[in-house]
């Protein structure tokens, strides 16, 4: 035991007792992060999530990407040689003007010419003989016997990034195996993407009329609106003008996708050992995943291949005297490995990062008080403690919409008349989402006017954006209309006091939700408050997920909480929520409170495909009006986002719709494994009193043994 304890003493030196890391990864150039939740789709054409994205942003590229520093949002090229023109045709494919009206738009014609030279990553897709054939595209029983993971296959290979894997893509999104997720939205413009799915459909139906037959072959299927021009050239047409598209063009579904890692896939016995592109991306981006271990550890690593990109040189204001500009032009990326480990609790997350284990966090609430202070003026600021430890803190407000919707279709709240509209407009004064805020989110956010965020064309800050129906300006500032007033308006739609004016009953309103636990219990009593100085009575009805869904989509809920984050920079997704052709009752769409006002889908049909001019604020503003009036929504809260950086991590700037910035992170590795031990030293003391307690007390029980040995034998 003596032993083992002197060997342990120099390792103590050198690191701390409790890293949880190999030691062998002391002072390299590796990030540490965590994330909550398994990833359900790591396939491009399929994931719509932000734990997802977290990944597959740093593999896939699609042509476009988002500046890293420039604000407002800018969009630039990624592997595309420079951002696309659009050319105008009318329905005879004749060419308009750039400045055509939108009715006479039939068609717009996107060419995007990508960079040659890029790669992919190291993947056995790509391995081929002496004879250039594939490897791995008819692998034998015998071979598959053999094989678990990826890593099992003992040759790889790479090539390439060609126009025809961006079409490619495209054509997946009509898989129907991969029930793409914005396929409903994409058909509708991608000219023949509608009629592809439905071919495709036909014919993957016909060939597994037997059981499982063979794959789609997709390069068998032309796509008439895409198509590829030359090796590094493809083009896209869509119907009518729709400048969203390129937003929707810098995401991972219009990423590129090599046919030969899709046939390598498809093929049997791949997918019951869980070798799929949900599990094993394949992209040119400068990371690729070489651990898929979603119950403890994700792991990327710098992909080999990656081609010569560098940090920006511009940025906004400011971004220079905040060292953001530092490693202008430098190649990216900077980090070499990147770690995610599961953490399911905000607690071990918390002191793992506080012990300098995490480089970056998130400010849980439970800890807000111990990160953060509040200023003089009311600003918030890190606090003394965690400027010690040289932690920075990064605020920005997320490009996201949290709301409490009313069922418009329900025979109490909803309809489009003056009662329903002054019962809505009276709850929606009464929940004081400004208490809310300070409570529930411990200030981090910002009482919503409207769906439209701060970030997206069309929100006007201060009085110019006012929801004049809930708030009034006072002092140049938005103040929310007094009690007395939410009691006027509920009288005037037949409830004075709470009551119904015809029976005489007390008014319930029936609060619809899947949420659970003792913080969202609170949060629900707190709501069951504010409407009974209404004397409303709030009634939850608590379920589990499907069944809320469920009732959603039947239009069988009353009031419920929704919440929508940006796809895009633009004020149509946001505003397609309230589009009455969007309803989640008989559309399957987003308008999850069937809102359905003529005037509103009048405006919103009119502003929706227009650039950003004060033509469309102007629409903008009469829409707003119309739903704010109308009030299918108490707006609720744009969230402020709070995170927590080390001053060993470098380059870290709050982007609200880019994912694919992890490539732009730079490390210190020096001073991180210099903190840890400063912070994480063990202390000595006890165990050396414990010793000397334990010594002391065998010193006793020592000399007494001796005595006895002496007695027995004399």
């Amino acid at each position: 035991m003596a032993t083992v304890l002197l060997l342990a003493v120099p390792v103590a030196i050198h690191a701390a007792w409790n890293d949880p890391y190999p030691a062998h990864e002391q002072g390299q150039n590796i990030l540490y992060t965590a994330f909550r939740e398994r990833p359900k789709h790591l396939d491009p054409a399929r994931s719509y999530s932000s734990n997802e994205y977290d990944f597959i942003a740093q593999i896939y590229e699609p042509p476009f990407q988002y500046h890293y520093l420039k604000r407002p949002f800018q969009l630039v090229p990624l592997t595309a040689s420079a951002m696309p023109v659009p050319v105008y045709l009318d329905r005879q494919g004749r060419p308009l003007p750039a400045g055509a009206p939108v009715a006479s738009i039939a068609y717009s014609v996107y060419t995007i010419r990508i960079q040659p030279g890029i790669r992919y990553q190291p993947h056995p897709a790509f391995a081929r003989d002496d004879r250039g054939v594939p490897r791995y595209h008819q692998l034998t029983a015998a071979e598959l016997a053999r094989i678990h993971t990826i890593g099992d296959f003992p040759h790889y290979g790479t090539r390439e990034l060609v126009a025809a894997d961006y079409v490619h893509q495209i054509k997946r999104l009509a898989h129907p195996r991969l029930h793409s997720p914005v396929l409903s939205v994409m058909q509708d413009y991608v000219v023949g993407l509608k009629d592809y799915a439905a071919n495709l459909r036909r014919e993957h139906a016909r060939l597994n009329r037997k059981g499982r037959g063979p794959a789609l072959d997709l390069e068998r299927y032309p796509l008439k609106g895409v198509e590829t021009i030359d090796r590094y050239t493809y083009r896209v047409t869509i119907h009518g003008k729709y400048p969203p598209l390129l937003y929707w063009m810098a995401m991972p579904f219009f990423a590129p996708m090599a046919p030969e890692v899709d046939r390598f896939f498809s093929q049997p016995g791949l997918r019951e050992r869980n070798l799929t592109l949900d599990w094993y991306p394949v992209g040119t981006g400068p990371y690729m995943l070489t651990v898929n271990n979603p119950n403890r550890q994700m792991v990327l690593e710098r992909n080999p291949h990656y081609r010569d990109e560098r940090y920006p040189a511009q940025g906004e204001a400011g971004d220079r005297q905040r060292g953001l500009l530092a490693d202008a032009g430098r190649r990216l990326p900077f980090i070499d490995r990147i770690v995610f480990s599961l953490e399911k609790e905000n607690i071990p997350y918390w002191n793992k990062f506080l012990q300098g284990y995490y480089d970056r966090s998130v400010v849980p609430t439970e800890s807000f008080d111990q990160a953060v202070r509040f200023t003089g003026s009311g600003d918030t600021d890190i606090s003394d403690d965690m400027k010690v430890r040289g932690i920075h803190l990064r605020t920005s407000v997320a490009t996201s919409t949290y709301y409490l919707g009313f069922n418009m279709l329900d025979p109490v709240v909803g309809g489009n008349n003056e009662r329903a509209r002054k019962l809505r407009r009276a709850i929606s004064i009464a929940i004081d989402i400004e208490e809310q805020i300070s409570i529930f989110r411990n200030g981090r956010g910002i009482a919503a006017q409207g769906p439209i965020p701060p970030g997206i064309f069309g929100y006007l800050p201060g009085c110019a954006g006012l929801n004049r129906y809930v708030y009034q300006c006072v002092r140049d500032a938005p103040q929310r209309r007094s009690l007395s007033e939410a009691r006027r308006l509920l009288a005037e739609a037949g409830y004075p006091d709470g009551s119904d004016r015809r029976t005489g009953r007390p008014l319930l309103i029936y609060f619809d939700t899947p949420a659970t636990g003792p913080a969202e219990k609170a949060r629900f009593d707190w709501y069951a408050k504010q409407l009974a100085r209404l004397n409303i009575q709030l009634v939850v009805r608590a379920t589990d997920y499907n069944r809320f869904q469920e009732k959603m989509r039947k239009g069988d809920a009353q009031l419920f909480e929704w919440g929508w984050n940006a796809d895009y920079p633009d004020p149509e997704n946001f505003l397609f929520l309230l589009y009455g052709p969007n309803k989640k009752v008989g559309g399957e769409g987003e308008n999850a409170s069937n809102y359905d006002n003529p005037e509103f889908n009048r405006l919103f049909e009119q502003l929706k495909n227009l650039d950003d001019s004060p033509q469309r604020l102007h629409l903008i503003g009469q829409a707003l009006e119309v739903a704010r009036r109308d009030a299918p929504w108490i707006w609720g809260v744009h969230p402020r986002q709070y995170t927590l950086d080390h001053a060993w991590l470098h380059n870290a700037k709050p982007h609200q719709m880019a994912n694919n910035t992890l490539k732009y992170l730079r490390l210190d590795p020096a001073l991180r494994r210099e903190r840890r031990e400063a912070w994480n030293r063990p202390v000595r003391w006890p165990l050396v009193l414990v010793g000397g307690v334990l010594l002391a007390g065998l010193i006793p029980a020592v000399v007494l043994y001796r005595r006895r040995e002496r007695s027995t034998a004399a």
